[in-house]
């Protein structure tokens, strides 16, 4: 029984992070948390109604496994319940890896090729986790300039521009 425990005890320090977790900023923290990681962010109350969030830090700079970008936390009743993230799309490939590194292989990866009609092609690269209640989506229109990563609870994506 006790070599089993150790084993168990090395294979959980060699798995990567399952929690979606950036800059020590994780799902369920408090805006206390994000004041700290982020000391230039700007916090206020969300501009719209909804069940989704009730606050919104913006404007925070962050790094990635080197990879520089831009945060925007949303919290309700000072738990944060979505965090997303910008980046440029020249990074996507080491963005890429890192998330691989830190989540662990994700549940999907592709690239959808959507035809337009008298237009050129559009090419959208995604990749998926889920654990639980929790996502994390990585989504690039690759002729576009910006990647985002949104990190999101519960029906947080379906609920946030849903107008109460």
């Amino acid at each position: 029984m006790k070599g089993f425990l150790v084993l168990v005890a090395a294979l959980s320090l060699s798995a990567p992070a399952l929690a979606y977790e950036v800059n020590g900023l994780k799902l369920g923290g408090r805006e206390l948390d994000v004041k700290k990681a982020f000391p230039s962010a700007h916090c206020k109350a969300l501009e719209w109604k909804t069940d989704a969030a009730d606050r919104r830090c913006d404007d925070a700079r962050i790094s990635v496994g080197g990879v520089p970008g831009k945060i925007t936390v949303f919290l309700r009743a000072d738990a944060i319940q979505a965090f997303d993230l910008r980046f440029d799309t020249r990074d996507l490939e080491r963005l890429k890896e890192v998330l691989k590194v830190r989540w662990g292989k994700p549940l999907a990866e592709a690239t959808e090729v959507i035809t337009r009609k008298d237009k050129d092609d559009r090419k959208v690269f995604k990749m998926r986790w889920e654990q639980g209640a929790d996502v994390a989506l990585l989504v690039s229109q690759l002729e576009k300039k910006r990647v985002s990563l949104e990190v999101s609870r519960g029906k947080f994506a379906d609920e946030i521009y849903r107008v109460r």
